[in-house]
């Protein structure tokens, strides 16, 4: 957006225009005549690495910012994991089994949008990767009260797009898997996982890792189905073969259902 009332110097918007209208000669369509910033091809050089990471830094925050976004619930969980009407089509029963948490996921989203999204303050607001499976039970539940929530998309190279409950001017695309988490992490105020496969694990053990070793603040992390965590996970090895402080395991809670979890986010204070 830009206001002409407001800014002495003419605007980028209007170059842009202008060189849209520029005769075209030899020299005018040569690709070295583009501006630099309206310029996809040069944008996409390898040299402009950095300022494409800085572009997904900036976007997101700044269009979230101007929406008021306040505080975020993180949701991970499997992409594969379907709704329980369609438990039928999972190819193995043990994802089949894991459908009752995409209703918990669901129901997860719709407390905490309810307590979180009162007048014009926009807490709690449920930020999921934007695909299926969890994430779709996710911001689901935040539409099923009437809420807003967030999607964090990225670019894969099967075809794959955004779920239709992701609220439209809060639905992102990612290049770069770095920013993208970084996204995830910079209001969370609570970090919810779910039964899930490389994906979320990767997210859950760096969100661990960073508030492990004080590069995040504790927050609330529910680790949703005791015995699917216990199974892929041998948690007290880690701690026994001393590769991890037992004081480590005090970092998240196991919890099976959407009220259990929100209990433990309302009586939550963070470590002195």
């Amino acid at each position: 957006m830009h206001d002409d009332a407001r800014r002495p110097l003419r605007d980028a918007f209007r170059d842009i225009e202008s060189a849209r209208e520029t005769p075209e000669t030899s020299q005018t369509g040569s690709p070295s005549y583009r501006l630099a910033f309206a310029d996809p091809d040069f944008l996409c050089r390898d040299e402009m690495r950095p300022v494409r990471v800085q572009l997904e830094l900036l976007k997101p925050d700044i269009l979230m910012r101007e929406y008021g976004i306040e505080s975020t619930i993180v949701l991970f969980g499997g992409a594969r994991i379907p709704e329980p009407s369609q438990r039928h089509t999972a190819p193995t029963e043990t994802l089949a089994d894991l459908s009752k948490y995409y209703d918990e996921a669901r129901e997860f989203a719709r407390l905490m949008t309810l307590k979180g999204q009162r007048g014009k303050r926009l807490d709690h607001v449920i930020a999921t990767g934007g695909g299926p499976g969890v994430m779709e039970a996710g911001n689901r539940g935040a539409a099923d009260a009437g809420g807003v929530s967030i999607g964090l998309n990225i670019v894969l190279p099967h075809e794959q797009m955004p779920n239709a409950y992701v609220t439209p001017e809060l639905c992102f695309n990612f290049h770069y898997f770095a920013m993208r988490k970084m996204h995830f992490l910079l209001r969370a105020s609570a970090i919810a996982i779910f039964p899930g496969g490389f994906g979320t694990l990767d997210e859950m053990f760096e969100a661990l890792t960073l508030i492990q070793t004080h590069r995040m603040d504790p927050v609330p992390f529910l680790l949703f189905g005791r015995d699917f965590w216990e199974t892929v996970i041998n948690w007290k090895a880690l701690a026994e073969a001393g590769t991890i402080s037992p004081e480590d395991l005090k970092l998240f809670s196991f919890v099976e259902t959407a009220e259990e979890a929100v209990r433990i986010i309302e009586a939550w204070t963070p470590p002195s």
